[in-house]
């Protein structure tokens, strides 16, 4: 029989403790308190984008270079309504929890996340300090990959019209060839998306990870569906915390995993260490 929750949290806020440097690994659940959809299973993403449920349109369906190439003014429909949604939500109180418990430790906090909304910069995790494993919707890219060169989307103010989600706005363009421009984000049966930015982070993450001796991992709302997060949360074990509200399961040498959303669940181990 596994611990009581109460007991969780305890073993969670002893780890923090004694942390000298916190490793947080965040899927789509983290975003779910700020307000932003959850896009758990075809019925989760009808309900947030209805106009793909008339069509059929799943989300692995539409978040594709051959939807955007095939159907432009729906594809960036999509993704423009998506960049709106992340400039108008404020991320919730739990990212700060993570910064004050950071700023305690003296290698601080990196970040690994396959969110493309970059709330965790919004909150005031430093960008150095983020590694962003599937791209960032922040960020502006040739659609034919004609230039490595990537740009931000600061000044790009996308108009979609909500009953159909189509973009009504002028679609941009590449700044060196013209032609189509396009989130850069690591897309389904993508081939074209340029990883140089990630990279560079990821080198920094591994960087950051060699000179810390007492790891503790906070994983926050990690899907099992696309699973790259869980995956490296269990490789920087022993001390993961698993935060999900269904899918908290991990094996016992490599953490423990406590059931519940993001923001509860930081404040429930916060409450623990101001005891």
């Amino acid at each position: 029989m596994g611990l009581p929750k109460e007991e969780r949290l305890a073993v969670a806020a002893e780890w923090i403790a004694q942390a000298d440097g916190l490793l947080v690994t965040a899927g789509a659940g983290m975003g779910v308190d700020s307000g932003l959809p959850d896009f758990r299973g075809k019925n989760g993403f009808w309900r947030a984008y209805p106009a793909f449920r008339q069509r059929r349109i799943e989300f692995h369906q539409i978040a594709s270079p051959k939807a955007m190439q095939a159907l432009p003014e729906i594809g960036w429909g999509f993704y423009g309504h998506r960049l709106n949604l992340y400039r108008a939500t404020q991320p919730h109180e739990g990212f700060q929890i993570l910064r004050r418990w950071a700023d305690s430790k003296a290698h601080g906090l990196f970040v690994f996340t396959s969110n493309v909304d970059g709330h965790f910069q919004k909150a005031g995790v430093p960008d150095k300090r983020v590694m962003e494993c599937h791209g960032s919707i922040r960020y502006l890219q040739c659609f034919d990959a004609c230039t490595s060169d990537i740009w931000s989307t600061d000044g790009f103010e996308p108009q979609v019209d909500g009953p159909t989600c189509r973009l009504i706005s002028t679609i941009p363009r590449c700044l060196h060839c013209g032609g189509m421009a396009r989130p850069n984000i690591l897309m389904f049966g993508d081939y074209g998306w340029i990883e140089d930015r990630t990279e560079r982070q990821r080198e920094r993450l591994e960087s950051w990870i060699g000179g810390v001796s007492k790891l503790a991992v906070i994983e926050l709302g990690a899907g099992k569906t696309i699973s790259t997060v869980r995956r490296f949360s269990e490789q920087c074990g022993p001390h993961v915390i698993r935060i999900n509200p269904q899918d908290f399961a991990i094996a016992p040498h490599v953490g423990i995993g406590i059931a519940g959303g993001a923001l509860e669940v930081l404040s429930a181990i916060d409450a623990v260490l101001n005891r």
